[in-house]
C-alpha cells in the first residue's frame, strides 16, 4: 500500500469518527447554585449631625509687659514660661532715683503747708486790724491773695507727691493678669525706657483658662446654629449657647467641650464666611490647650434624631443615584435610597429602607435584581456611644 493510499484511509477514518461523535446526544449544562451573600438589618441609633472646621486657639487675655519708668533693670523675679498670678512681682527697676524724687516732693509739700499756715495767720490778723482801720484794705487784700496762693501751692505739691509715688510704684512691675508668662526679653543690668511710645517690652503674658478657638463657618451654617439656639434643641445648648467640641492634632474623639460665644458682625465678601469663636475650659494641672495650636472644632448641625444605619460598603451608585440591594425571602430587590452622613463606617439612610429589611453587604458582585441568592443573615452592631456623632 502506498503512502498516499494510507493517508486517504486515515482521513476517511477520522471523518467517520467525527461524524459519529456529532450524532451523539449531549445533556444540557447544570444550572449554577444561587450565590452566597451576607445581609444585615439596619442598626437603629440616636444620632447628632456635626459640622467640622479647622481652627486656631488663642488666649482670652494677652498682655505686653512694658516699662513705665526709665532706669536700669535691677532684678527679675520669675522663671521663663511659668504660670503667674495677678499681682506677682516680675521686674524691679532701680528705685533710688524715684525714691529721691518722692522725698523731694514730700518736702515740697511740707514747705507748702507751712507757707499756707503762715499766710492763714497773717490773713486772720489783717482781718482784725482792718476792723479797727489799723491797715489799709489794699494790705488786707494782698494777704488774702497770699493765702490763696499758698493753698494752690499745696495742691501742686500734693500732685507732685502722687506722681512721685506712682513712679516709685512703677519701679516694681507686677503681673496684671493670671496666666503663663513668656521669656524675659531684657536681662538684669540693662537700661529700659519708660517714655510713652518708646517703652521697652519686657515680656508677655497670656491667660490659659479658658481659651478661645477661632474658625470660619459659611453663612448657611451660622443661620442653622442660630435657629437651633432659638428653638432650644435640648443637649445642643448650654446656658442658651450652642455647644461645640474640639480636638488637637494628636487627639481623637473631640474630648474638649465648650460653647460658641461670638459670631462676627459681617460676612467676609471674599470668602462668604463668618469668623466664629468657641470658648473652652483648660483646667490645671494638664493645661493641654495652648494659644496658637491648630485644632479641629465640630458644632452640632442638628438636634438628636432616631436613624437607620447600614455599612457604607453596601451602598452603590447608578448614574448619580444611590441604591442598595435587599434580600426578600431569597430574591434580590433593588432599592433607591436617600443617604445622610457617615458615622464610623456606617451610613445614615433617611429614605428607601425599613428597620426590618435585610440589606446585602457581601457578595454584591455576584447578584442582580430579581435573581435568587442564598443569604446568611447576621446582626449589625454599633460600637459608637449613644448618641452617635455624625460628621458631615
Amino acid at each position: 500500500m502506498t503512502i498516499r493510499t494510507k493517508l486517504h484511509a486515515f482521513s476517511s477514518l477520522a471523518a467517520i469518527c467525527l461524524l459519529a461523535t456529532a450524532c451523539q446526544k449531549t445533556d444540557p449544562p447544570a444550572m449554577p447554585p444561587p450565590p452566597a451573600i451576607t445581609a444585615n438589618q439596619p442598626a437603629q441609633s440616636e444620632v447628632v449631625e456635626w459640622d467640622e472646621y479647622p481652627g486656631r486657639l488663642d488666649a482670652v487675655d494677652m498682655v505686653e509687659v512694658r516699662a513705665r519708668v526709665s532706669g536700669y533693670l535691677q532684678s527679675v523675679h520669675f522663671k521663663d514660661g511659668a504660670e503667674v498670678k495677678k499681682g506677682d512681682l516680675l521686674f524691679v527697676i532701680d528705685p533710688r532715683q524715684y525714691q529721691a524724687e518722692l522725698d523731694r516732693a514730700t518736702a515740697d509739700l511740707t514747705q507748702a503747708e507751712t507757707r499756707f499756715e503762715l499766710a492763714s495767720n497773717e490773713l486772720d490778723r489783717a482781718e482784725r486790724l482792718l476792723k479797727s482801720k489799723a491797715i489799709s484794705e489794699e494790705e488786707a487784700d494782698s494777704r488774702n491773695k497770699a493765702k490763696r496762693e499758698a493753698e494752690a501751692a499745696i495742691l501742686s505739691a500734693r500732685a507732685s507727691v502722687e506722681t512721685a509715688k506712682l513712679n516709685m510704684e512703677y519701679t516694681q512691675i507686677t503681673s496684671p493678669i493670671d496666666g503663663r508668662i513668656g521669656r524675659k526679653l531684657i536681662t538684669e543690668g540693662n537700661l529700659v525706657n519708660g517714655n510713652q511710645g518708646q517703652s521697652t517690652l519686657l515680656t508677655t503674658i497670656v491667660s490659659v483658662d479658658p481659651l478661645y478657638c477661632y474658625f470660619d463657618a459659611d453663612e448657611q451654617s451660622i443661620l442653622k446654629y442660630q435657629q437651633l439656639a432659638r428653638e432650644g434643641k435640648g443637649d445642643n445648648l448650654r446656658d442658651g449657647r450652642v455647644v461645640c467640641e474640639l480636638e488637637l492634632a494628636n487627639e481623637s474623639g473631640f474630648p474638649h467641650k465648650g460653647v460658641l460665644d461670638f459670631v462676627d458682625n459681617r460676612v467676609d465678601p471674599a470668602t462668604g464666611t463668618l469668623r466664629v469663636r468657641g470658648i473652652f475650659p483648660n483646667p490645671a494641672p494638664d493645661r493641654v490647650l495652648q494659644p496658637g495650636y491648630f485644632a479641629r472644632v465640630r458644632v452640632p448641625g442638628s438636634a438628636k434624631y432616631q436613624s437607620l444605619l447600614i455599612p457604607d460598603l453596601a451602598v452603590g451608585t447608578d448614574q448619580g443615584q444611590k441604591f442598595v440591594y435587599v434580600i426578600n425571602e431569597d430574591t434580590v430587590e433593588y432599592r433607591t435610597v436617600k443617604l445622610g452622613p457617615l458615622i464610623d463606617g456606617l451610613r445614615v439612610v433617611r429614605e428607601g429602607i425599613h428597620s426590618n429589611d435585610w440589606v446585602i453587604v457581601n457578595g454584591l458582585m455576584s447578584i442582580r435584581p430579581g435573581a435568587k441568592a442564598k443569604a446568611t443573615r447576621t446582626a449589625l452592631s454599633t460600637n459608637a456611644p449613644s448618641p452617635m456623632a455624625a460628621a458631615k
